[in-house]
């Protein structure tokens, strides 16, 4: 899978409703994991990660907030870098992080795959997720 740059939207809760608006609009197939199925500690119904894919090859990416975490206007999107071309993704990582604040360090996660959060040096988020290749 080559690497793609989407928006990953925040939600205080209303994830599940957001996204399945967002299908009826544009339409897509919509995959959606609560924090219960991943054994999170969170209230276990809300949306852990959530991907719609359209057919005009939109992708929308979006999740609830977990409790602790504020929510606040500025900070409810980051732009996901996501694929399995590891040298390619952690190369943006180490170029975004490095004159930025890394957030989450970019490392092997409860779902599998490797992820880290940072804010670069322009206050933009990013989150890079790196999923093993198939084999």
């Amino acid at each position: 899978m080559a690497s793609r740059l989407n928006p990953y939207i925040s939600f205080p809760g209303t994830a599940r409703d957001a996204m399945e608006f967002y299908k009826d609009v544009f339409g897509g197939t919509l995959n959606m994991s609560t924090f219960g199925e991943f054994g999170a500690p969170a209230p276990e119904d809300q949306i852990m990660h959530a991907t719609l894919e359209t057919g005009s090859g939109f992708t929308i990416m979006g999740a609830d907030i977990p409790p602790g975490m504020e929510r606040t206007h500025g900070t409810d999107m980051a732009v996901s870098l996501s694929g399995d071309d590891a040298d390619e993704l952690r190369g943006y990582w180490t170029a975004l992080s490095g004159s930025g604040t890394v957030d989450v360090p970019l490392e092997k996660q409860m779902w599998g795959d490797t992820f880290g959060a940072c804010t670069d040096r322009f206050g933009i988020s990013w989150m890079v997720n790196i999923t093993e290749p198939a084999s």
